[in-house]
């Protein structure tokens, strides 16, 4: 068990909840920060101490507005003590072909996927260089690496993500604070299992590896980057797509 405190964002969803996971084995004290009009903490919660869970803390907050990520940091530090590892991991979809997109699709992802980075993280990020111990861990996507038609404003906001991490690496790399991103390529969320059968298969077999990626993936590498043998990883994206794009 450690003192350490972990701020995971849209910790309700699949990624979400195996990031969760991850770091609860790791005897991190975990707080699931999710969105008060969509998701339900009380069910979420039941499901975790179903499985021997107990000890999630839960902050509500709307990540794309800025005076709420700011009091949602600030119930957290409150519950749990001062944020050691966050993970921006909130994120929505609108996918359209950008001749129909509208400007409120492009507006609620943006919102959403990116200007939350911002908003969270500088709530925490000073605090963690004057300690002089952070980790940053930002959920970008396979898409935000190598684009996907029907999703400008989803590759986008996920790209811009990866400018941010590398340049906000720059800044905290003498202070003990690093700064990565993970792009997952499809990984095997109940969003995505409830895709129709052929529709699925479709995807999977335009993957090299021939599967989706599992949830625990994803939160076994949160968990090695939030640990102290990933000291040295900073500024990194960390692709984990089963061969689909390769650089």
């Amino acid at each position: 068990m450690t003192n350490r405190v972990a701020l995971v964002t849209g910790a309700m969803g699949g990624l979400g909840t195996a990031i969760c996971r991850a770091f609860a084995k790791d005897g991190y004290k975990v707080v699931a920060a999710y969105h008060p009009e969509l998701d339900k903490p009380e069910e979420w919660l039941a499901e975790m101490r179903a499985d021997g869970f107990n000890d999630f803390i839960t902050v509500a907050a709307d990540v794309s507005d800025y005076e709420s990520s700011r009091a949602m940091v600030a119930e957290a530090e409150a519950k749990a003590g001062p944020i050691d590892i966050l993970v921006n991991n909130a994120g929505i979809t609108r996918d359209r072909f950008f001749p129909k997109m509208g400007r409120d699709m492009w507006d609620a992802v943006m919102s959403t996927n990116l200007n939350s980075v911002f908003n969270v993280t500088q709530q925490v990020s000073s605090k963690m260089a004057a300690r002089g111990w952070g980790r940053i861990i930002n959920i970008s996507s396979v898409n935000g690496v190598k684009g996907q038609a029907g999703q400008t404003n989803y590759s986008a906001a996920k790209a811009g993500i990866l400018g941010f991490t590398k340049a906000l690496a720059q800044e905290l790399v003498t202070k003990g604070v690093t700064v990565n991103a993970i792009a997952p390529g499809y990984i095997s969320t109940k969003m995505v299992m409830a895709i129709r059968d052929d529709v699925r298969q479709g995807i999977i077999d335009g993957i090299p590896m021939k599967r989706f990626g599992k949830p625990e993936e994803i939160g076994a590498l949160c968990s090695y980057l939030s640990s102290d043998l990933a000291g040295y990883m900073t500024g990194a994206t960390l692709n984990i797509n089963g061969g689909l794009h390769m650089y």
